[in-house]
């Protein structure tokens, strides 16, 4: 089937034109000239832009008898279902043009050797371009059916090569230093993967060395190798972050793996490793890898970048290489008090008071990956100042399937102001986000919502001045000011009982790192992240939340006939009726923050769909307003029982580089 790029609705195969939004499934948009380009074309034929979707292909040949694919079937079976998936045509060598696979989908751009003629236990890598982008890959088919039951383990397993196993493995965290796997498959003794095409980014070792580079920054890679370490030892596949050349920085400078090596090296590999790297390492490949190796890839960066090693971490080098540093929570400890001596963390530390929602960097704390048993949740933390780096947002509201009309309503007002020169980079910005849920009929509850709404607009452009959050204090006023206007307005209508409209709040107020929200009823703010996945972080207003928070066992307090009846609203009552929640916190890991009424988060809607619809929005590279459409479509198709509406916040936030060095 196709998938639409841009409300991902699963088309025929024969489909020229996307049958829900007519978008081209032939041919895409130029992002440089605007030209109409065949989706199997690399480069723009107007500008010569690259346009076309290049996977990194991993091939490898097994030795006989070595790494057989685990499987519980009968062994002819197996084979043909294997050769049923993408076989290689191994016969001869692979010219420029040719395909990697009889479908003709994976077209090569460099030569490819006879594979035949591979050594055992070897590999080779290329770039491909995917001519049929908008096909759904063998895998992601094959490990859709398998979460939905549709295919037995044994089944799923039989078409997955061994050397794919550790990428199907990590992709559930999401993690941006894993390349997502997109395909895989085995014919005999022929293993190829593809994955995210990585051969673009820049490599570490080229920011390592550059005099801009502080010293705060070289301890948060080195945080971060520990982070990946912690989540590649379950897969045995450590060796990743041994090889200097694997070692990338994505847009954001976080540190990223070329590929997954796993433990230990193969020959093909090792040759491939720097000989200052060898060095260091050839005396730990016959054994399990302990965090020296860690120690012993610090080393040979600063030695490659000829930088100089600064004081402190002469003696963390030296601990680690004796034994007296042996466990990953010990690094991280040390890490911390290295990364407190450059800055001490009583200079700037945050708490939510007005004085301290300021521009200049918040030290934040950076926290532990956890691996897949959550085993880790104790390691110490280091501390780093942070700084926001991009923040960008989308929303959208939609009636429902059964609702005559819309009593949501929301506001987005977001200011960036952007300086950026050579060796510089500032950026200050503001966000402001507001979704109400009315109640009260047609006629009724739109007019609080909307009245809500903009009551909060026009009391924060009054009071929202300077360039930090208001106080809680302030927050709250907003809040009773909103009600006063919807209750003024009930009360002047001669409004009673369940004819008094009213509505729900959430809202949340961003500027830099720095965040706040409040909320009143039922709305809800979740936020995404790739360390702890989804997070709800606001408790709605009802009364079984209410009777939960008196000690009452869940299943008890929701068993009541009015277990989902408000609490809290605006507008039905005067000011000394609600208590709004008001709450800050820090932004120190790049977030999605989602706002959304019950219409998109009832029947556990978002829990169940996060890692499929939430958690790729995190990258720079996707379209909010495309994610906000499907967010709603999929409402839409589970619940549609009532108005929708979401807004999407990104931000992304990077080690403030102007630290001291």
């Amino acid at each position: 089937m196709l998938i639409c790029p841009q409300c991902k609705f699963e088309n025929s195969n024969t489909n020229k034109f996307c049958q829900n939004c007519g978008v081209s499934l032939t041919h895409k948009i130029c992002p440089e000239c605007n030209t109409s380009v065949p989706v199997n074309a690399k480069n723009c034929p107007n500008c010569g832009a690259e346009c076309g979707t290049l996977w990194w292909a991993i091939i490898a040949k097994q030795a006989t008898g070595s790494g057989e694919i685990e499987t519980g079937g009968d062994r002819k079976n197996e084979e043909l279902e294997k050769d049923e998936l993408s076989p290689l045509p191994i016969s001869s060598q692979l010219v420029v043009g040719s395909y990697l696979d009889q479908e003709q989908r994976y077209q090569l751009l460099e030569p490819l050797p006879s594979l035949e003629e591979l050594a055992p236990n070897t590999e080779v890598c290329i770039q491909v371009l995917d001519c049929q982008p908008y096909q759904i890959a063998p895998l992601v088919a094959m490990l859709e059916n398998s979460n939905k039951g549709l295919v037995t383990p044994s089944v799923a397993a039989t078409g997955i090569p061994q050397l794919a196993k550790p990428y199907i493995a990590l992709k559930p965290h999401g993690h941006v230093g894993i390349p997502p796997i997109h395909d895989a498959w085995q014919q005999g003794d022929i293993q190829v993967v593809l994955i995210q095409d990585r051969s673009n980014w820049p490599h570490l070792l080229e920011r390592w060395q550059e005099n801009t580079t502080s010293s705060l920054q070289i301890l948060h890679w080195c945080s971060e190798m520990t982070q990946l370490w912690t989540l590649l030892e379950p897969v045995n596949c450590c060796q990743s972050l041994l090889d200097v050349s694997n070692l990338l920085l994505d847009e954001d400078q976080t540190l990223a793996l070329g590929r997954l090596y796993s433990d230990p090296l193969n020959s093909q590999i090792t040759a491939d490793v720097s000989a200052d790297l060898m060095e260091q390492t050839s005396t730990q490949q016959e054994q399990p890898l302990t965090i020296q190796a860690l120690g012993r890839v610090w080393q040979a960066l600063f030695r490659q970048s000829q930088r100089t090693q600064f004081g402190s971490i002469v003696q963390m080098l030296g601990d680690l290489e004796i034994g007296k540093i042996e466990t990953i929570a010990q690094l991280r400890s040390r890490l911390q008090e290295m990364s407190t001596e450059i800055v001490p963390p009583t200079a700037e530390t945050f708490s939510p008071t007005k004085e301290q929602y300021n521009t200049a960097p918040t030290l934040l704390q950076v926290d532990e990956l956890e691996d897949f048993n959550l085993k880790n949740d104790d390691m110490p933390t280091v501390v780093l100042p942070m700084q926001l780096s991009s923040l960008q947002d989308a929303g959208q509201t939609d009636v429902g399937r059964q609702r005559h009309h819309n009593e949501d309503y929301f506001g987005i007002e977001s200011n960036i102001n952007k300086l950026e020169l050579p060796k510089t980079r500032v950026l200050q910005a503001r966000g402001l986000y507001i979704l109400c849920d009315g109640m009260g009929g047609h006629a009724g509850g739109e007019i609080a919502s909307e009245l809500a709404v903009n009551t909060l607009r026009q009391y924060f452009q009054e009071h929202w001045i300077a360039n930090q959050l208001p106080t809680e204090d302030e927050i709250a006023q907003a809040v009773y000011l909103a009600n006063q206007a919807i209750y003024d307005l009930n009360q002047k209508d001669a409004r009673s009982g369940v004819g008094r409209m009213g509505t729900t709040l959430v809202m949340l107020l961003i500027q830099d790192s720095h965040a706040a929200v409040a909320h009143v009823g039922d709305s809800r703010l979740y936020c995404v992240t790739h360390k702890r996945g989804l997070k709800q972080i606001t408790i709605d207003h009802e009364v079984g939340q209410r009777e939960i928070s008196k000690g009452v066992e869940a299943s008890i307090a929701y068993a009541r006939p009015d277990a989902y009846q408000l609490t809290q609203a605006l507008g039905p009552r005067d000011e000394n009726s609600i208590n709004p929640d008001v709450e800050f916190f820090e932004i120190n890991e790049d977030t999605l923050f989602i706002l959304a009424s019950d219409g998109l988060s009832d029947n556990d809607l978002l829990e169940n769909n996060w890692q499929t619809h939430l958690l790729p929005l995190l990258g720079s590279g996707t379209n909010l307003e495309v994610g906000v459409t499907d967010l709603i479509d999929l409402a839409n198709q589970y619940n549609g029982h009532d108005n929708i509406t979401a807004i999407l916040v990104r931000a992304k936030v990077r080690p403030n580089l102007d630290s001291p060095k």
